[in-house]
């Protein structure tokens, strides 16, 4: 079962705990307006690796993770999106004796028996999930995204069902995901999750924009600029409280 990717970072410290070995996959069906990685959106416009390539690599930087309670995380793009690629690499990761981490927006989460089926077996070899919560009201996550949040609440609250450990993270947007009666709204829900381990506000920024322009496309938040220290510590305060 070979996967898309689109890159590798190889000593990451952002995206989980301890050092990790990042793998981003291609394909997203989101279209977040600050999205930073545009070029992840197509679909099998990527990398053809199978996991075992994704491993082999991996393993060679097992010693920084080992010290830094560390291991691998598939971010994207999206990759529930590729489920089954991501379960042999988690697979092999085991065997391997590497903490497991998704990356995820839960963006194309389904209820469906086979969806589900797929889900479960790729549960079963991870450790953690990181779930971008990106706007709790719908109106303005449709807006924000140009899909519904519905299917990303209902996978939030699937995993905490089965109390799967979730560190939960919000992307802090001024205008667009910082009002505080959204704040505590999502701070309010995130509150009925039982398998909640941390909640992280990350905050806004234009490292992305050149992709957007490289790709010819206009970034339609060219006027926003990323929330002060007083506002960030607002959300943080709302979230974590």
């Amino acid at each position: 079962m070979n996967g898309i990717i689109h890159s590798i970072e190889s000593c990451g410290t952002v995206d989980g705990p301890g050092i990790r070995y990042v793998v981003f996959t291609q394909g997203c069906l989101l279209r977040c307006l600050y999205c930073h990685n545009p070029d992840t959106w197509g679909i099998g416009k990527g990398r053809e690796v199978t996991p075992k390539e994704i491993i082999d690599e991996a393993i060679s930087y097992k010693p920084f993770m080992d010290a830094s309670g560390g291991g691998i995380t598939i971010s994207g793009g999206e990759p529930l999106l590729q489920m089954e690629f991501v379960t042999e690499v988690f697979k092999l990761a085991k065997a391997a004796g590497i903490h497991t981490t998704i990356d995820t927006s839960g963006g194309n989460f389904s209820d469906t028996p086979e969806y589900l089926e797929k889900l479960d077996e790729l549960l079963k070899v991870t450790d953690l999930i990181l779930l971008d919560l990106k706007q709790i009201d719908p109106e303005k996550h449709l807006k924000l995204t140009g899909k519904t949040n519905k299917h990303i609440l209902k996978f939030a609250r699937y995993l905490s069902d089965r109390n799967f450990p979730v560190w939960i993270r919000h992307v802090l947007v001024p205008t667009y995901t910082d009002d505080i009666n959204d704040l505590k709204e999502l701070s309010n829900y995130i509150k009925t999750l039982n398998n909640i381990k941390k909640i992280e506000v990350l905050p806004y920024h234009k490292l992305g924009v050149y992709k957007w322009q490289t790709m010819g496309m206009r970034y339609k938040l060219d006027n926003i600029e990323s929330p002060t220290d007083e506002e960030y510590n607002r959300a943080v305060e709302i979230l974590t409280n």
